[in-house]
């Protein structure tokens, strides 16, 4: 019998359509994730430490906690706006996952939105070192690079503390960050005004930071690394006090440029034998600016590029002992930190700042903090021993979370009956096997 909803096709009449196909989800990939969760006590520690302060908690359909727990899940398959939960109130792998027989609704994470506080900001930092701890406990690392940066979230209505940029030529806000440069772990993440300095309260927000890693991990070697916008004296001295290393870079000046000038001299000579070729000298001397209390090592680079007549100076301040050259490419491996600013902004959202209200935002910012790292460390434990460890979000999203299914009821077991033709079913297994062989952190 044909279904009173059935439709056929102009351009073939040998096709119909119809809507009687069962439960079908198109994210069981999701199903990685939450295995995942379950072994590093992800959504756990989240419920044990989340503080929203709510006289009627106890009364509601949907805790705060589980929110929370839902808009991370979102996030990683992709739906990163609150009108996306009314799309996928449904859906069984979401519900399955989440272990509700309904998603919240949009208007539901809007009304947990103005019952955040600062308080809630602090828990959710917490929650973030906690879940470090669990990860640490895992894989041990020996060394581990700050790496400071701040970026632009632009904004687009009157969202409070927002403001106009000069660097950006934008109206929005100037986070600061601050990412594990080995592994792209988000240390600590903090929405600013978009009119802040860069290097504002920098010592505030790193320093308890140090002082946790120095007592709970003092075998870890322990470095930042950071652009001029962040080269004030109390971070050099906050850096010395606690043990850690850093290779910071300064502006030029004419002082800079006059202790430079032996090495200065040596790139003349060496452009009057050959002025088009590519040239680069490396150096060191002791500097000691205005406001500093004491001198400090600076190294310095001067390259002249190919073709080109002028030289490139690079100055970086540094208590490291490693030859100049090494100072340079370790302090020029910072880049890798615009990757990870990319692959929030992408892949998670990072700059979609829509609240009026700027904790509501700043709590925002550090629910996907727990979503990027989340992804990250799945990928870092669970991906990484395959050929595809270097995936972006959006890619692991394409192969590994966007996986069609049915879902079939039986008398035990609730199965999630995958494509047949899913083209990475073993890489898929590969990566459930990883998951199983983890140590359980809870």
């Amino acid at each position: 019998m044909n279904s009173l909803d059935e439709k056929g096709l102009n351009f073939n009449r040998k096709i119909k359509i119809d809507f009687e196909g069962g439960d079908l989800t198109s994210d069981a990939g999701l199903l990685l994730y939450k295995e995942f969760d379950e072994k590093i006590g992800f959504s756990q520690t989240i419920r044990e430490n989340l503080y929203v302060e709510d006289s009627s908690a106890e009364a509601r359909t949907h805790k705060n906690e589980d929110i929370v727990i839902q808009r991370i899940y979102q996030r990683i398959a992709g739906y990163n706006t609150d009108d996306h939960a009314d799309e996928l109130r449904n859906d069984p792998t979401f519900t399955k996952v989440l272990g509700k027989e309904a998603l919240a609704s949009q208007p539901t994470i809007s009304r947990f939105n103005s019952r955040v506080s600062t308080e809630t900001l602090k828990s959710y930092q917490q929650i973030n070192e906690l879940l470090l701890d669990k990860i640490y406990a895992v894989e041990r690392l020996d060394h581990i690079v700050f790496d400071l940066d701040s970026t632009n979230f632009e904004t687009h209505g009157e969202q409070y503390g927002s403001n106009y940029n000069s660097h950006y030529g934008s109206n929005g806000y100037h986070p600061l960050l601050m990412f594990d440069g080995l592994t792209g772990d988000l240390i600590k993440a903090e929405l600013r005004s978009g009119n802040v300095y860069t290097s504002r309260q920098v010592v505030r927000f790193i320093g308890p930071v140090l002082k946790r890693y120095l007592k709970s991990y003092p075998y870890m070697t322990r470095f930042i690394r950071a652009d001029s916008g962040f080269a004030v004296p109390a971070l050099y001295e906050i850096a010395e006090q606690l043990e850690t290393f850093y290779a910071i870079r300064l502006k030029a000046n004419s002082t800079l440029y006059k202790l430079a000038t032996e090495l200065t001299e040596k790139m003349e000579k060496l452009c009057k034998r050959d002025l088009f070729s590519y040239h680069v000298i490396y150096g060191e001397f002791m500097y000691k600016a205005s406001s500093w209390k004491t001198e400090r090592r600076v190294v310095v680079k001067i390259e002249k590029p190919e073709g080109k007549m002028l030289s490139n100076y690079t100055f970086i301040v540094t208590n490291m002992s490693l030859f100049p050259e090494d100072v340079v490419k370790f302090y020029c491996n910072r880049g890798t930190m615009e990757n990870f600013i990319k692959e929030g902004k992408l892949g998670l959202s990072f700059d979609k700042m829509s609240s009026t209200d700027f904790i509501a935002n700043a709590n925002k910012l550090q629910e996907m903090v727990l979503a990027y790292n989340f992804n990250n460390w799945f990928r870092r434990l669970c991906i990484n021993k395959t050929t595809m460890k270097s995936m972006t979000i959006e890619t692991i999203r394409m192969k590994f979370i966007k996986v069609a299914a049915k879902i079939v009821k039986g008398g035990r077991y609730l199965k999630f009956r995958l494509c047949s033709s899913y083209p990475y079913k073993q890489m898929f297994l590969k990566i459930l096997d990883n998951i199983e062989a983890l140590p359980v952190t809870i």
